[in-house]
């Protein structure tokens, strides 16, 4: 039997550019990617001895299955219930603001890498919480806030931890990190799985939520990204609709960073919030490639976080347009956080929230100055 050889030329032109295009902006294969690093330390020098890097507790919230592979603790598997977790991440004395300095290789250099290492699993949710009042108790009351970070598609464990860490570090935020982690596949070409994924969290979520609100923390700010931002408002609105969002009043900041949502979901999310959609700030990018992508096999309905920021601002929330900034060191749809000029606005602007209550937009733009970034959204 003859066998038909097809090489990439005899491929329709749009699918060659389909495979191209999930290659350059939604990231690298899985066999491309750095290694996993949690529990991972240098047996040369241990990260506890390099007394010159700065340790931050993070708590993680997973709806991943755990595992026991080397550096992996939890997989991109769907894990049942919802597991509890810490892990302590150490900042290498070199580290640049709107950078991780992640290891290509093991052991990480603690001098010169990201660490994640003292990985913890609580059998408990009091256990869970009594660690985390634990930390807030070595802060300041003013400080004994807690930042929620949900991660977006095509992210291990690792990458979570690490991007808040840095986020956390570079912000100089006031309180405790904790990641909400759900099961991605981490694999490019799993969108599919990815955003069922997210759709199948959404009471853990939630659950999550009611967890660490038993804590001491005065104030919560949730900062979701991409695919992150599309299971936030879906909890959200699962919330909403039952009565049960935001109880106790202390969300004080709802940050959604490029968020992978469809602009017609978006705006029935939002009809569902009947008093708290003042507390959400969007960070959109007309340049951001991976939402360009997203649209494209989404049947090019346009995405949230590339859309025009003065249509967005309409729905009542505050839209933070980022489109002018170009100091981003990794790409445009993850500038909220590896850009220095927007780290160091996103601190600022979080940090003086619990202090002077809602702010408007000139307000807004006033703290922030005169620059790339703008404010869009009621005066």
């Amino acid at each position: 039997m003859k066998r038909l050889r097809i090489g990439t030329s005899d491929l329709p032109r749009a699918f060659r550019l389909l495979c191209l295009s999930t290659m350059m902006l939604l990231g690298a294969a899985s066999c491309g990617r750095p290694p996993e690093l949690v529990g991972i330390d240098n047996p040369r020098l241990p990260a506890s001895e390099v007394k010159e890097a700065k340790r931050q507790t993070v708590f993680i919230a997973t709806t991943r299955q755990a595992s026991g592979a080397e550096g992996v603790f939890f997989s991109g598997d769907r894990g049942e219930g919802l597991g509890l977790a810490s892990v302590v991440v150490t900042i290498p004395p070199i580290h640049k603001a709107g950078k991780i300095e992640r290891a290509s290789s093991l052991p990480p250099i603690a001098s010169k890498h990201f660490t994640i290492v003292e990985p913890k699993v609580y059998v408990s949710e009091a256990a869970f919480v009594s660690e985390i009042d634990n930390q807030l108790l070595n802060l300041s009351v003013s400080d004994r806030n807690v930042l929620v970070f949900v991660h977006g598609y095509n992210t291990t464990l690792s990458d979570a931890i690490l991007r808040l860490a840095q986020f956390v570090e570079d912000t100089e935020y006031d309180g405790i990190p904790v990641l909400m982690s759900w099961a991605s596949a981490a694999e490019t070409l799993k969108y599919v799985y990815d955003i069922n994924s997210a759709l199948a969290a959404r009471s853990d979520f939630l659950k999550a939520g009611e967890i660490i609100s038993r804590s001491q923390a005065q104030q919560f700010d949730i900062l979701a990204f991409s695919m992150g931002a599309f299971l936030t408002m879906e909890a959200i609105s699962q919330a909403e609709i039952a009565g049960e969002f935001n109880p106790n009043k202390k969300i004080r900041n709802i940050i959604l960073a490029a968020p992978d949502i469809d602009l017609a979901v978006f705006e029935s999310q939002l009809s569902t919030i009947t008093h708290d959609n003042q507390k959400i700030f969007v960070l959109v990018s007309s340049d951001d490639g991976a939402l360009s992508f997203s649209k494209f096999i989404s049947g090019g309905v346009d995405r949230v976080g590339a859309a025009d920021a003065a249509e967005l601002a309409r729905s009542g929330v505050t839209v933070i347009d980022l489109s002018q900034v170009q100091d981003s060191q990794s790409t445009s749809h993850s500038k909220f956080a590896s850009s220095p000029e927007v780290v160091r606005i996103a601190g600022e602007a979080i940090r003086t929230s619990g202090r002077t209550g809602r702010r408007s937009t000139t307000e807004l733009q006033d703290l922030i100055g005169e620059g790339s970034v703008e404010v869009v959204g009621e005066p």
